[in-house]
This record gives structure tokens, sequence and C-alpha cells, in this order.
């Protein structure tokens, strides 16, 4: 790369970084439909490949989609929010037998005086704030109309995500072709090959990632659901969710539902219904669902995955979110060159050569 090309790369992203942020508000639906075309496009290929046209493969893979985000809307979410509910009223009896039973329990054994946790005082403020509320549809309905701009933003996103989607998918190799073209020919190798090692990390982590922790979640679910624990499908839904990171789906989700169970059932047999059901998944997850779904494929590293959506968010809000792992995953690759390059140059061999 020629130092004016350096400048050129260099004032490009300038102006990206300053459109994302001008932008942001309005950006929300693009990348949600940048996002959804990235993910499906494998899938579209290989419907191609089986002589399907890439306009047909497309409408048939909207059409899944739209029929996941109605069950979605019509089963799921109404059920998960209903959960919800019932779990925070249970905050009561947890309430109950902190002050009742454990309180007592530690001060007389431990002498210790405990007041100044304020339990009490903490559990009466969530109880009240949820029962104010109204639960969780309320909140969430509170929060997504709570200013003109918003509930527009949120109805922007619901429209013209399906749309962007379409449309990207449909042209998505055309669109990566033209892209490759405008490249200056001296560097264009080097960056096909950065974006094909970037796409094998970020597809490796997001569709491999997603799809264990959604068998995660739906095997939670059903181990709990089959030893009939209450709110079985809202803890394994939660456990499959937090293990985006490794092991902390595991122990939210072990956690939460043995406080359920404690509540809820008055023999010890249960408590370790919970622990087995717990630690099948997880088994599973290690010796199936990963290997299977994720490979040996690299992916990003669970405590650079936390950074960037957080630097990602603090930067450019929701948009930030939604950009944090693509670039992660090019920093990732061009770290992964910058250490190459560095291992077999005279710096790292010879040390300083003006001394």
């Amino acid at each position: 790369m020629t130092p004016s090309q350096a400048w050129l790369c260099l004032a490009i992203l300038v102006i990206i970084l300053i459109l994302l942020n001008l932008l942001s508000p309005i950006l929300t639906p693009f990348l949600v439909g940048i996002s959804v075309a990235y993910m499906a496009d494998p899938l579209a290929d290989r419907l191609e490949t089986m002589g399907l046209g890439r306009a047909t493969a497309v409408t048939v893979i909207s059409m899944l989609l739209l029929v996941l985000v109605l069950v979605l809307l019509i089963i799921l979410i109404p059920l998960l929010s209903k959960q919800i509910d019932a779990l925070f009223n249970l905050l009561p009896t947890i309430d109950n037998w902190i002050n009742q039973t454990a309180l007592p329990y530690l001060q007389t054994t431990l002498n210790l005086d405990l007041q100044s946790l304020q339990i009490n005082t903490i559990a009466k403020r969530l109880i009240g704030e949820w029962s104010t509320t109204g639960g969780l549809m309320a909140k969430l309905i509170e929060q997504l109309t709570h200013s003109s701009v918003s509930f527009l933003g949120t109805i922007g996103t619901v429209f013209l995500a399906p749309v962007v989607s379409f449309y990207l998918l449909r042209d998505f190799d055309l669109l990566v072709t033209r892209i490759k073209a405008i490249l200056p020919r001296n560097i264009e190798p080097n960056i096909s090959a950065w974006a094909q090692e970037s796409d094998q990390v970020l597809g490796a982590f997001v569709r491999g990632q997603l799809l264990v922790m959604l068998s995660l979640g739906l095997i939670y679910s059903l181990g709990l659901f089959l030893i009939n624990l209450k709110y079985a499908l809202l803890i394994g839904m939660l456990a499959g969710l937090a293990s985006l990171v490794p092991y902390m789906g595991f122990f939210i989700g072990l956690l939460t539902a043995l406080i359920v169970a404690f509540f809820q059932f008055d023999h010890q047999y249960y408590i370790l219904l919970v622990f087995l059901v717990f630690v099948v998944g997880q088994a599973i997850e290690s010796t199936i669902l990963t290997p299977v779904l994720i490979g040996d494929q690299i992916g990003l590293h669970p405590v650079a995955v936390i950074f960037a959506v957080l630097a990602g968010g603090q930067l450019f809000g929701f948009v930030g979110i939604l950009l944090a792992l693509p670039i992660a995953a090019v920093i990732m690759v061009m770290l992964r060159h910058l250490y190459t390059e560095y291992k077999s140059s005279y710096l790292y061999h010879h040390g300083d050569p003006s001394k």
C-alpha cells in the first residue's frame, strides 16, 4: 500500500465514523437488515446449489424468517412475559424467607448485624416498582413509546429491516463482487484475504454461537419442564442467552433454577434433578453442540466480545453494539497478520537496525 492509498483509507475511515455518529438514529433498520442478510447468505447459496434461483431462495428464506418472527410475537414472547411476571410475584415469598429464616439464622450463628444490608428494603422496592409498572409488556411498551422519535424509530426498524434484508440478501454476492472491483489492484488480494478470514471468524462465532445458545435454551427448558419446575421456559432461555460467554449461562441458569426449586418443592431430590439438568446440558454443549455447530473455526475470545460490545455501545449506542462484533473480527484478523509480519521482521530478530 502506497502512502497516498494509506491516507485515502484513513480519510474514508474517518468519514465513515463521522457518518455513523451523525446518522446513528436512522441506521438501526439498515444494520439489522445487513446482519440478517449476512447470516442468511450461506443458506441462500446452499439453496442455489440445489437448483433454486437466487430470488426464489431469498423469498423462501424471507418467508421462514417471517414465520419465525410471528411465532415469537404470538406465542413465545407473551409466554415469557407471563413467566417473568409470575417470577417477580415470587419475590414476597423470598423476602419473607430471608427476613424470617435466613437472617435470624445468620445473626444467631455468626453473631453479625445484618440489618445494614437493607435486604428487606431492596426487596420491597423491587416488588413495588414491578407492581406499579404492570409487568414486562407494560415496561416494554412504555420504553418504546416514551417519545415520538423512539416510537417512529421502532416502527421503522420493524418494517424497514425485512425490506433491507431481502434486497441485500438477493444482491449479496453481486455487492461483494463490486466492492472487490473498486479496490486498488495492488491491495485487493490482501484485502480480500483479510475479508475472507474475518468472515470465517465472525461466521464461526455469530452463526455457530447463536445456534449453540438456542440449542442450550431448548435443552435447559425441556429438562426443567420434565421435572415440573415453574418458569422452565424463562430460565432455560435466560441460560441460553447468557451462554454467549462460556459457563455464564450454566451458572446463571443453575442459580435461578435452584432458587425456584427451593421455594417450589419440599424435597432435596428436586435440587439434585436441577443439577442433573444443567450438568447434562453442559456436557451436550461441550461434546456435541460446540464441535458440530462451531467446529475448529477460531472464534472471538469471550473477553474480546464483552469489551467490543461495551465499547461499541459507549461510542455509538445501539448502532455500535450491532457493529461491535464485525469490527472486532476485522481487528482480530489484522492483529494476527501484524503479529506474523512482526515475527518475520528484522525488528524481532535483530532489534533496532539503527543501533
